[in-house]
């Protein structure tokens, strides 16, 4: 009786250590991919003789995204990301506001299978023009960068969809969206 549990428990683990390494490394590598949202412009604190604007605008946005996911653990998804992100154009009363920006995240994230759930993290490089019809502003910047969402992933091909918040030091920028990735 003690054979036959050992032998079942010695097929169960070299299962499972066989199998482990290509489940982790099943979303490894590089990927591309591009994505459209609603993205939104907060109130506007322009600093000194510009004062504060109150500002409430969306627009349609998009990003463009490359990054590499490690693959490594299993069931734990660990990834590098960069993206290029224009925030549309979003108007309020008059004032429009013109910002696109590049950012770096780290993520990490929980494989369930071909669902999946993440959180991101990292800074962006951002550059915005405001306008009310007289006057022009411009102004740019480093700032930090969050993000989480879910992910469904078919093959090589990853649908996701989340929402990331940008922290600008004079405004905030969010961005809801949904994307088409394709891992090599």
């Amino acid at each position: 009786m003690s054979a036959v549990r050992l032998l079942t428990a010695g097929a169960i683990l070299s299962a499972a250590l066989v199998s482990a390494p290509a489940f982790a490394g099943a979303d490894s590598g590089f990927y591309i991919g591009g994505g459209v949202g609603q993205a939104s412009v907060g109130d506007i604190d322009g600093g000194e003789g510009i004062g504060s604007i109150d500002f409430d605008g969306d627009d349609t946005g998009y990003k463009a995204i490359v990054g590499y996911n490690f693959g490594i653990i299993p069931l734990i998804d660990l990834g590098i990301e960069a993206a290029y992100v224009d925030f549309g154009e979003p108007d309020d009363g008059g004032v429009k506001v013109d910002a696109s920006a590049i950012a770096a995240f780290g993520l990490v994230g929980v494989n369930l299978g071909p669902v999946g759930i993440f959180a991101k993290a990292g800074m962006f490089s951002w550059d915005a023009d405001a306008t009310d019809g007289i006057d022009s502003y411009s102004d740019d910047g480093t700032d930090p960068a969050y993000g989480a969402g879910v992910r469904f992933q078919i093959a090589s091909f990853q649908i996701r969809a989340e929402y990331e918040y940008f922290d600008a030091d004079p405004a905030s920028l969010d961005l809801i969206s949904a994307s088409l990735l394709y891992t090599f």
